[in-house]
């Protein structure tokens, strides 16, 4: 009798929602692969519930690698930030640890993706409040990046993300862009946050590269599970080889 065939091995994301839902960008950027998410329970992008929460990462990443995960990573730029690149590491290094799978943070993958066009002067949008901002900049400027202007959304609570449309999205861009005074690459800060449409309006009209949280996040985990190809249509990053 010939043995069933076992499921495709998948990437496994844990989320800051509760609900635990696999951001949009992966499946419509790779409808190939298979996504699990685990949602990690954040309540407010704020330093004290980022603490809170990282206690429940390896838990988490160990439950992912049992369902199948090849890789597992941190789906929250904020929460792998807010205490430093040091911090970052060694969270990196709890997931890949308690998952016995490769693993990287959605912080890791905006510098590495940044890092694809050899920025120098950024233009930064986020959705955070002040204090957040500030951790943002450091752990940015930390890499070699320069902050060259910043505009914030100013949210704290994390169910009020998924309401920012497109349209205000590509507006604040234009204002952030406009304040950098010529930068080299527009970066958007929160994974919450659906910039697929805005990414496509804005490098078309600004002809600028434009990394955001959740395309980073699932371009970098796709690069660590080997199953990224090029593909054209959802911005500059994904067409990288």
């Amino acid at each position: 009798m010939t043995a069933p065939a076992r499921a495709p091995r998948a990437i496994g994301m844990l989320v800051p929602p509760a609900h635990g839902a696999v951001p949009s960008e992966a499946g419509a950027v790779y409808p190939e692969v298979r996504f699990l998410a685990k949602g990690l329970g954040l309540n407010a992008m704020a330093p004290d519930d980022y603490a809170r929460v990282t206690e429940f990462v390896g838990d988490a990443a160990e439950s992912l690698a049992a369902e199948g995960a090849s890789v597992v990573g941190v789906m929250g730029t904020s929460l792998s930030f807010f205490q430093g690149a040091r911090f970052n590491d060694r969270l990196t290094e709890v997931v890949a640890s308690r998952s016995g799978r490769p693993a990287s943070t959605m912080s890791t993958a905006i510098v590495r993706a940044l890092q694809a066009f050899s920025p120098r002067r950024l233009a930064v949008l986020t959705a955070y409040e002040d204090d957040v901002n500030q951790l943002l900049a450091t752990f940015l400027e930390g890499h070699g990046f320069q902050v060259a202007a910043l505009r914030a959304l100013k949210i704290r609570a994390v169910s009020d993300v998924a309401s920012v449309g497109t349209g205000r999205l590509v507006e604040e861009s234009r204002l952030a862009i406009a304040a950098a005074d010529a930068p080299n690459a527009l970066l958007i800060s929160c994974g919450g946050l659906q910039t697929l449409d805005c990414v496509r309006q804005l490098e078309a009209e600004f002809r600028l590269p434009v990394v955001t949280s959740a395309t980073a996040g699932v371009w970098d985990l796709a690069r660590l599970a080997g199953v990224h190809t090029p593909r054209t249509g959802f911005g500059r990053l994904f067409e990288i080889a």
